[in-house]
């Protein structure tokens, strides 16, 4: 039995999100941790909001990293099974790093707050975006992007996630966003909306971003991860710190590959996906791209027993 674990990033917050742990204090003591750290109440942001705090980004990725990897941990203490393969959607990806023991946790903490302050920092305010396109093929959805930035070559717009077939987020320039969701919607888009985003992730307007970042992420020590991580801009594995430095720079500005990700855990043998985060959002994904999985969440405490059962 191969058993692969896969944690959240932005989109699975929500206000409360933390109070369906109840009998598990590690997890509290875990957001403690990382409050003192970045000297900021996470555990009440997370629990108590306000909503648009939680989702504001330098919010939400330190808190998704800390739920994450509190979880985690939670996970380590019960007796839980050790993980035969990682990986993280997005900002997840550095809950599977610290999984991985590649990155201290608050190594990683202090990573995600500049990732999440240079993001926010490399598109002005209310001039990037991002919109999810449900229905329509990969290959149709570039066709868009395409076609858009033909007829305004000063503008950026393209795919972003391909989190499953059928289910891809487009990233770029305000204008043409909705542009895209009108032209989606004509070629019969079962939904094409608009997210409440402001930060065009996963795209060449990140460019600036990844420079920056490139400098924290040289003077964080980073070692071999001791379980394998699949990562999203290449669905590779990478055992050294500059490879690792590399990836993650370019994963500001390239598309997670997720359905990929999932479909070569499949081939590596992979038979039970473990969503390591609050929420379930990366099991539906999973559910889409392949049926034959077995799916396993931990969204809340007497999840983690059921899971145990599953998992002996």
């Amino acid at each position: 039995m191969k058993i692969a674990f896969i944690f959240p990033g932005q989109g699975s917050q929500s206000v409360g999100m933390m109070n369906h742990y109840s009998g598990l204090p590690l997890i509290r003591e875990t957001f403690t941790e990382a409050s003192d750290i970045l000297q900021q109440d996470l555990w009440s942001l997370a629990n108590d909001g306000p909503e648009q705090s939680l989702n504001l980004t330098t919010n939400t990725q330190p808190i998704m990293l800390t739920a994450n990897v509190a979880l985690y941990r939670a996970w380590q203490q019960m007796g839980g099974i050790q993980p035969d393969l990682l990986a993280g959607h997005s900002l997840g990806e550095y809950a599977a790093l610290v999984a991985a023991e590649s990155l201290d946790f608050s190594a990683a903490l202090k990573l995600v707050h500049d990732r999440a302050k240079v993001m926010q920092d490399a598109v002005p305010e209310g001039q990037g975006g991002m919109a999810a396109i449900i229905g329509l093929s990969d290959d149709t959805i570039s066709e868009i992007c395409t076609e858009i930035i033909n007829a305004s070559p000063d503008t950026s717009l393209e795919p972003a996630n391909f989190n499953a077939p059928g289910q891809v987020v487009i990233a770029g320039h305000s204008q043409v966003i909705a542009q895209a969701v009108t032209l989606a919607k004509s070629k019969g888009a079962k939904l094409a909306v608009i997210l409440p985003m402001s930060i065009p992730s996963h795209c060449s307007l990140m460019q600036p971003a990844a420079e920056k970042f490139m400098l924290a992420l040289e003077e964080t020590v980073i070692q071999s991860p001791k379980i394998p991580v699949l990562h999203n801009v290449d669905v590779q594995q990478h055992p050294t710190a500059a490879a690792i430095r590399n990836i993650l720079a370019r994963q500001l500005y390239s598309p997670v590959r997720w359905t990929e990700t999932i479909q070569a855990m499949v081939v590596s043998g992979v038979q039970h996906i473990v969503e390591c985060g609050p929420g379930k959002v990366l099991t539906g994904l999973t559910r889409r791209i392949d049926k034959s999985l077995n799916n396993v969440v931990l969204n809340n405490s007497d999840a983690f027993s059921k899971a145990m059962d599953v998992l002996k």
